[in-house]
């Protein structure tokens, strides 16, 4: 693809990087197929291939407009197009960087922008979204009713081990949501792992890993986040951590991320490239010990195992979990298209809630073709998303597995 940059854009790094993945599109629409909403909606705009148009428009010095806002806030950056394109063209940072300067220049209605706004403000903050999430629990008939099907019973969460008994450790990123999302899900995590021989040294400074800025178009605030995460690691990381595990594989593709988001910060890009590194998946560390992991002694053995967007497109770990726990014991139901999103995809589901509905029951619908008595995943947004509407429940595959 030819390209002519405006000169507000040309000649940065930004600028250079953006050229480099449009001239790598050749337009050839291997992608339109396995674009979640171009199924849905049939419109090129809403496909990859249309919004890069729509973005190097943009790049070239054409005013953004309206019509380009929707069509990139339609998409989910599930990054489906980023595994089937055969010339490699790195979609989710052109999305981004489109975002990013679109928000610029198209202003948000007052009701788009409170709710971005007030994404953006209690979602990264544990604190404050675990108490609002108590009180919607308290109060749950006055909620509206858009955000009362998202309000999920608490569950006990067992007791975190006990730290320093092992001389291996690992460092945890804990989430912003997830602890009051799924309590159990973390104390679990180190459970496990304590029975396997290696500590969770807990940094609880650690906070959100930014992607909620990255993809709302606020970049500067997700780098501070991320500055803030590597300050928090940063000590343990050289008293000899060996990984950090981070067990909502949406926020484990941004922090192994981190070193491309910071690689023009002189004080952080070195650091950034040491915490991309380390960054792990927990199937990255569990698969070498299958032959001392077992389904829990509770979980059905019968489960479909649905594979996050963050996890086969971003992390490029499809099939890895999956073939673990059947290794261990477990009868996993086939899944059709399971490379296409469930339509949670972190603040869509709230953003574009009619598109997102869509895409649940579709999903739903195919991982309900075995009959299983459980659905499994790997990301907090995808469990609490196909929870509100499946028939059976949905836990983290962490939560199904224990040491034999």
């Amino acid at each position: 693809m030819q390209t002519n940059l405006a000169d507000f854009i040309k000649e940065t790094a930004a600028g250079q990087e953006a050229d480099d993945i449009l001239r790598k599109c050749t337009h050839c629409g291997f992608c339109l197929a396995h674009c979640p909403t171009y199924r849905l909606l049939g419109d090129e705009l809403d496909s990859p291939r249309g919004r890069i148009y729509q973005i190097k428009q943009v790049l070239e010095g054409e005013p953004a407009t309206e019509s380009i806002q929707l069509h990139l806030d339609r998409c989910l950056t599930c990054r489906a197009c980023e595994t089937t394109c055969p010339s490699g063209v790195e979609y989710g940072r052109l999305a981004d960087l489109g975002r990013e300067i679109v928000e610029t220049q198209v202003p948000r209605t007052a009701p788009q922008g409170g709710l971005r706004w007030a994404l953006r403000t209690v979602l990264p903050r544990p604190r404050l979204f675990g108490a609002l999430l108590s009180l919607g629990r308290l109060s749950r008939p006055l909620v509206p009713t858009m955000l009362r099907k998202k309000i999920r019973p608490r569950r006990a969460p067992p007791a975190w081990p006990r730290t320093n008994q092992h001389e291996r450790f690992v460092l945890m990123l804990e989430g912003c949501v997830q602890p009051a999302l799924e309590p159990p899900l973390n104390p679990q995590t180190a459970r496990l792992l304590d029975e396997l021989g290696i500590g969770v040294k807990r940094t609880q400074d650690a906070g959100c890993c930014g992607a909620i800025d990255q993809h709302l178009g606020a970049p500067d605030k997700a780098r501070a986040r991320i500055q803030h995460n590597i300050d928090a690691w940063w000590p343990l990381v050289e008293a000899g951590a060996e990984a950090i595990v981070v067990n909502a594989s949406g926020c484990g593709a941004q922090v192994k991320d981190y070193a491309h988001l910071l690689a023009d910060d002189p004080t952080y890009a070195h650091k950034a490239q040491r915490i991309s590194e380390l960054a792990v998946d927990p199937i990255e560390l569990l698969e070498r010990y299958a032959e001392r992991l077992a389904p829990a002694a509770d979980a059905p053995r019968r489960i479909a195992f649905q594979t996050p967007c963050t996890l086969q497109h971003a992390q490029q770990l499809g099939g890895r979990v999956d073939a673990l726990l059947t290794t261990i014991g477990f009868e996993l139901t086939p899944v059709p298209d399971s490379h296409i999103c469930c339509g949670s995809a972190g603040t869509y589901s709230v953003l574009q809630p009619a598109l997102a509905e869509q895409l649940r029951e579709q999903k739903l619908d195919n991982l309900a073709t075995g009959s299983p008595e459980m659905i499994a995943t790997a990301n907090i947004g995808c469990l609490a998303h196909l929870d509100e509407a499946a028939s059976v429940p949905v836990r983290h595959w962490l939560e199904l597995i224990q040491a034999a």
